[in-house]
């Protein structure tokens, strides 16, 4: 049974940075995507960065791209996102989803244009003076 579960949020100045957890099970990590999503009050989920760790794809947002990175911990079971030069716009609850590599692409699950993904509950990222 797939899990996921997210830590690492709190509240940071603009500029600060962050490193967001996701503790996985269930699956090889080697034959998934997984990818950190956000969203915000009053709008829709987001893709911020998606990677496959069965082909070495990567998709990411470009209000992201150069500031986001994601990583891994193999004796921890655990992907990292790690968030540098926060702005406050980027203020959201933030999730991680896990979809099998074979069953999607990265720009699609970024894009949220596959519907069976694996969800985290979320972790508030808050980004204020």
């Amino acid at each position: 049974q797939v899990s996921l579960v997210e830590s690492g949020g709190g509240l940071v100045q603009p500029g600060a940075s962050l490193r967001l957890s996701c503790a996985f099970s269930g699956f090889n990590l080697d034959d998934y995507t997984i990818g950190w999503f956000r969203q915000a009050p009053g709008k829709a989920r987001e893709g911020v960065l998606c990677f496959s760790f069965a082909d070495g794809s990567l998709h990411s947002a470009d209000s992201v791209k150069g500031r986001f990175t994601l990583s891994r911990d193999n004796a921890k079971d655990t992907v990292y996102l790690q968030m540098n030069n926060l702005r406050p716009e980027e203020t959201a609850i933030y999730y991680c989803g896990a979809v099998a590599a074979r069953f999607t692409t990265v720009q699609d699950m970024c894009g949220l244009r596959y519907g069976y993904i694996y969800w985290g509950r979320g972790t508030q990222v808050t980004v204020s003076s």
